[in-house]
């Protein structure tokens, strides 16, 4: 049989084909473990994550809490207000949405491109962005019906601050506005584009009156459009704040004050509530609420009369005769004077080879410390200054309080300046000079103080001596700060000296029969006075003398203060006069024709500087 040719089979070796095996095996295993990853051991991580791609937290805003007088009458509301917001994650084309947003607003591209970025780093993509904190109700119309162009941008209703009373209350109240990076920083409370107290009442109980925000579940789709939503967490909206201010009264006061730049307290010197803070000229503050241009912000910055300036704690003026007061009530406390203490003007008076001169040429005769005050004699002041000296009178003055803040529940209270032998010796680099003590004594040289400073101290002399804290806040805790160091016959001998001063002295523009009043007069120089003085409607209103009206009122077991100072006003008695006596026409009901007609004559009669 022939021989039948079989090929020779050929064989893979046996060590590849178990390589190979094990290689499918391990791509199997890795993924077989990578699927029990990404479904177990990482699933709930994704599902989570899945949903937060259609569900998002978005703030609900508390609302502030309200101001309102003594009385109860509002004087700071809330209104339904408007921001306009962007999301970044839905936000497709951000340069045009800007683009758009600035031409809807009018507010510079560049600065809301600013905004956006400052805001970037506090703010989750998937999260509101405010970019204009305050739009007006009649472009929302025109944002919602093109929103759906714009993806990204939304609407955010918030409580927005408005003031009725604007002027009248912007010194005390303040205003809110957006917060800023710093305040951003120092709080961890505040996201961008949130409101906070920036000045006055609204700044000091900032935290009081914010309350906190609420938080809730949104569930949108794709385009940003919400779907559903849920409560996480209520907002708690802010505390109520209850003034002392009696607003009636303020309104009457300003109007009193209209046309002048100047300041007006009325306390309750038992208690140190305040009725009436008045500093003209003023500034509306809802103009903040909206955000200022820079052309607004510089009008007010620039005005000449400073409208932004409380004049009654942060501004700081020459005290003029008003300052007797202290001075009568530090000679008094150091025993060197008497009732029956008296001294002879002859209307000048000689420090060595210096003529220091009264405000009444001829002199006042033999003056006690009653008569001295009740027509403001220089002289005997002169005497008084060179005999206390610099050193117990600024420290006598440091304990009635002043040249330190009082501590009103206001922001940037000026303390004023109390001079002493270090102070000047480290401000201007000379030593004190024995003349400066004299113009110490009389409200004149480097003394500054401010309006609500003199209130406090006419407060203490009514009040048993207690110098108290002033209250802007209903019903708040009486806090003594300090004390004249004055027994009672010693606070009577001035008080009846300011009673007199009323009946038949520089201040007879304020005399009723039907009340006690006692008041001192001032005139503050702000120039070096000349040999012939110029008639005040003659000067240059810069030069005119600050006029000053410190008083006390007491009727039906009612009493209070009066302060009244009028900026290059003149005379005290017959330019500040003349307001006090209005207001106590308001406390007190009308004063009878025929004595205001007597009071008119006799400040005619004064001419006096004072």
């Amino acid at each position: 049989m022939p021989q039948i040719y079989e090929p020779e089979v050929s064989q893979a070796p046996r060590a590849g084909l178990i390589i190979l095996q094990s290689l499918v095996l391990a791509l199997f295993c890795a993924f077989t473990l990578r699927l029990w990853f990404l479904q177990v051991h990482k699933g709930e991580e994704f599902v989570v994550a899945a949903r937060e791609n259609q569900l998002r937290h978005a703030f609900i805003y508390s609302t502030r809490g309200q101001i309102r007088d003594r009385n109860g009458k509002l004087l700071a509301v809330n209104q339904p207000g408007y921001a306009l917001t962007i999301v970044r994650e839905s936000c497709k084309d951000l340069e045009g949405t800007l683009g758009q947003i600035s031409a809807w607003t009018g507010i510079d591209v560049d600065k809301l491109r600013k905004k956006y970025e400052q805001g970037k780093r506090r703010v989750k993509p998937f999260e509101q962005q405010v970019l204009v904190p305050d739009i007006p109700f009649d472009l929302l119309p025109r944002i919602e019906s093109n929103s759906v162009f714009w993806p990204g941008i939304e609407i955010l209703i918030r409580p927005r601050r408005v003031y009725p009373h604007g002027m009248l209350m912007a010194h005390i109240l303040g205003y809110v506005a957006e917060a800023n990076e710093e305040e951003l920083e120092k709080d961890p409370d505040l996201r961008p584009g949130d409101i906070v107290g920036r000045q006055g009442v609204e700044l000091v109980f900032d935290k009081r009156l914010r309350g906190n925000k609420g938080l809730k579940e949104l569930q949108v789709d794709a385009t940003g459009r919400e779907l559903n939503s849920k409560v996480l967490r209520l907002p708690l909206g802010g505390e109520d704040l209850p003034l002392s201010i009696d607003l009636d009264l303020q309104a009457f006061a300003s109007k009193k004050l209209e046309g002048e730049a100047g300041a007006i307290v009325v306390l309750e010197p038992a208690t140190g509530q305040i009725l009436a803070l008045v500093t003209q000229p003023a500034y509306d503050n809802n103009a903040f609420t909206a955000g200022l241009s820079q052309l607004q912000w510089s009008s007010l910055q620039n005005h000449p009369r400073h409208p932004m300036q409380n004049r009654v704690i942060q501004s700081a003026y020459p005290p003029g005769s008003v300052w007797k007061l202290l001075i009568a009530a530090c000679a008094l406390h150091e025993g060197l004077i008497t009732p029956g203490k008296t001294v002879f003007c002859t209307g000048s008076y000689t420090l060595g080879t210096r003529e220091f001169r009264c405000w009444k040429k001829e002199g006042h005769g033999t003056v006690n410390l009653r008569e001295a005050l009740v027509h403001s004699c220089d002289v005997f002041f002169y005497q008084l200054g060179e005999r206390l000296g610099v050193d117990r009178i600024s420290r006598y003055a440091f304990s009635a309080g002043f040249g330190t803040p009082s501590g009103i529940d206001l922001p940037h209270e000026k303390g004023g300046l109390v001079p002493t032998r270090e102070w000047k010796r480290k401000r201007l680099g000379e030593s004190w000079q024995g003349g400066e003590n004299l113009n110490l004594a009389i409200g004149q040289g480097y003394t500054l103080v401010n309006p609500l400073q003199i209130a406090r101290f006419v407060a203490s002399l009514t009040n048993g001596g207690k110098i108290l804290k002033p209250n802007l806040i209903a019903n708040a805790p009486i806090e003594i700060q300090g004390d004249l160091q004055l027994d009672e016959s010693q606070r009577k001998m001035i008080l009846d000296a300011m009673a007199d001063t009323v009946e038949r002295g520089t201040a007879t523009s304020i005399k009723r029969a039907d009340a006690r009043l006692g008041g001192k007069t001032g005139t503050a120089q702000v120039v070096k006075i000349a040999e012939v003085r110029e008639k005040v409607e003659d000067m240059p209103y810069r030069y005119r003398d600050h006029a000053w009206l410190a008083t006390w009122g007491e009727k039906s077991g009612k009493s209070y203060v009066v302060v009244v100072l009028i900026e290059h006003g003149g005379h005290g008695g017959s330019t500040a006069g003349p307001v006090a006596r209005s207001i106590y026409e308001y406390l007190f009901g009308p004063t009878p024709a025929k004595v205001v007609e007597r009071q008119d004559r006799g400040a005619e009669r004064a001419g006096r500087p004072d």
